[in-house]
């Protein structure tokens, strides 16, 4: 896939700019150790384009946003 799906419960007075920095960090630190080759596959040695959306989900559409995320879970794996 080139792109994933989160549902992310945080508090205000964090930035979510920083959070997705964070979350995108870590991870690639992680497909990088596990799999060192793909630094020469990418663009750059970059995992994650600098882009995100973000969008806020009220108590209400929070199952509904639910529904959505794995739904598209099993559209990917119907499509591989």
């Amino acid at each position: 896939p080139d792109h994933i799906h989160l549902l992310v419960d945080c508090k205000p007075q964090f930035f979510i700019s920083d959070m997705i920095k964070i979350m995108k960090g870590n991870l690639a630190r992680q497909m990088f150790l596990v799999h060192p080759e793909l630094k020469q596959k990418l663009w750059d040695g970059h995992l994650w384009n600098p882009s995100y959306c973000a969008v806020t989900v009220s108590d209400r559409s929070r199952e509904q946003v639910l529904a959505y995320i794995e739904g598209q879970k099993e559209k990917e794996k119907r499509k591989n």
